[in-house]
């Protein structure tokens, strides 16, 4: 794991954002944990910042506190963050990954409306975090094997966000060009 220092960092980051209740830092912190993964091009790092970026949307709703399932589900969590930067620390990326899934598991065995609302979350970050890896330059068809999206959720959203929608080439003025033209023709 070649971004592992920035992604321990990133982890570090994300439990004190989560100790505070700060949902938007760990949206952003989410987003970073992408830019290494787009680097990577690893699905079980994408798979933690959409995890990630999961909880922040969880943590931003407060009437998911009530529900008996969230108390156990959190500390869980918490304790599984605190294992991944445990593994990191020790440069056990065998762990880490182990870890990530553990957590991918612990979404999993939820039961009642908490996990109907966390499944659903789960989907829609799946495809948020999609458009994030496909903004860094990844092809749709590869983002989507990535996250296991299709590609149809992946355009639609891209076209909702407009994406796509930026050129990085700079065109002249059609004047321009006729001038610097005929300047090289001269």
């Amino acid at each position: 794991m070649q971004d592992k220092n920035n992604i321990l960092k990133t982890l570090k980051s994300v439990k004190k954002s989560l100790e505070d209740k700060n949902y938007l830092k760990i949206k952003h912190l989410s987003n970073e944990i992408i830019h290494s993964a787009s680097i990577e091009q690893d699905s079980e790092i994408v798979s933690l910042a959409v995890i990630i970026y999961s909880l922040s949307k969880l943590i931003e709703k407060q009437h998911f506190k009530d529900e008996k399932n969230w108390p156990s589900f959190y500390r869980s969590f918490l304790k599984n963050i605190d294992d991944m930067i445990k593994a990191l620390e020790k440069d056990n990326t065998e762990k880490f990954h182990f870890e990530i899934l553990s957590n991918r598991k612990l979404i999993q065995n939820l039961s009642g409306k908490l996990k109907h609302y966390i499944h659903d979350v789960f989907r829609k970050a799946k495809i948020n975090k999609a458009s994030k890896v496909y903004e860094h330059g990844i092809s749709m068809e590869k983002t989507s094997k990535i996250l296991g999206v299709s590609i149809w959720e992946l355009a639609e959203y891209a076209g909702q966000t407009r994406i796509g929608d930026y050129s990085l080439s700079v065109t002249i003025p059609a004047r321009q060009r006729i001038k610097l033209a005929e300047e090289i023709f001269r």
